[in-house]
């Protein structure tokens, strides 16, 4: 066989896995056109369930008949097209991991792919599990910490009289001589700014577990290291608590007292995954005790 001839053998290969790929990226890209045009059907029931937190938030503040406004023509349009991007994905999301799990599943010997699948799936629960945690109690306690500075009773009163005729008999309200009256008019793109990146944060510190546990299976760390951690790991969860929330202690400590626990279960699965490991090694006879003291220092 001549070179030319090996090169051509080593060739093929290549060319039939480019080919899967674009076949797959094909199928993954095409699935979330799909879905983001579905979700544009019903874009306005999303929208209005992202701004639901705040809604509440007016309505107990005092503001009977909540507005958001926008300011230029396109601009409700496009935050149509942006929730439709960010639920397709969503949406989408089942057939795109399918079809990267495709590409990669035949590379893999079943040991890894029993170990990889669960992470594969135990992600994207998770990511919805911290996103629900964001929408109905992250959000609101911030919309209330935001909007309580606003004196409600001013824009009731502006409100009420526009809406309704008053009597004769009832006197007018007073006119205050100095001052500005000062109301929230808010913007549907900025409101949905916050409750989107609230719910993107959560939702990814909540991937901690699926991150630690995969580099503890890999022999990057342990049980033991993160354990002697702890005080940086605390110090390190609050800094991006503070920097992926909005600037009030309340959802700073949410965000900590939701994710620290997280650390706290990626120890224990580690811990569970070394025991496996070294119960493993003793059956095959490899285990040394050197191995054993050694994690135990660590």
């Amino acid at each position: 066989m001549t070179k030319s001839d090996d090169i051509d053998n080593s060739a093929a290969p290549l060319i039939e896995h480019l080919a899967e790929l674009r076949n797959r990226l094909i199928y993954a890209v095409l699935a979330y056109i799909v879905a983001i045009i579905a979700c544009f059907v019903v874009a306005e029931p999303i929208l209005d369930f992202m701004l639901h937190p705040i809604e509440l938030s007016m309505r107990a503040l005092g503001d009977p008949n909540p507005v958001m406004q926008y300011t230029s023509p396109q601009e409700y349009f496009f935050t149509l097209v942006r929730i439709s991007m960010v639920a397709g994905f969503a949406v989408a999301f089942p057939v795109i991991a399918y079809q990267l799990w495709r590409f990669i599943a035949p590379g893999l010997y079943r040991s890894e792919k029993n170990a990889f699948l669960p992470f594969l799936i135990a992600s994207p629960v998770l990511f919805l599990i911290g996103a629900a945690f964001s929408h109905f109690v992250v959000t609101p306690i911030a919309m209330d910490f935001f909007l309580g500075f606003a004196d409600a009773s001013s824009v009731v009163s502006a409100i009420i009289p526009a809406l309704t005729d008053v009597p004769d008999h009832v006197p007018a309200a007073p006119v205050a001589s100095t001052g500005i009256k000062i109301v929230f008019q808010g913007k549907v793109n900025e409101t949905l700014d916050i409750s989107l990146k609230l719910i993107i944060a959560f939702g990814l510190c909540f991937q901690l577990p699926v991150l630690l546990t995969l580099m503890g299976k890999a022999g990057l760390i342990t049980s033991g290291g993160l354990k002697a951690m702890r005080r940086y790991a605390i110090v390190i969860i609050l800094i991006v608590a503070a920097i992926v929330t909005p600037p009030d202690v309340m959802s700073q400590l949410i965000l900590f007292f939701a994710v620290y626990p997280l650390y706290e279960v990626s120890i224990f699965l580690i811990h569970r995954i070394e025991k496996r490991r070294e119960a493993e090694l003793r059956a095959e006879g490899l285990w040394e005790e050197d191995d054993e003291e050694d994690e135990t220092k660590a």
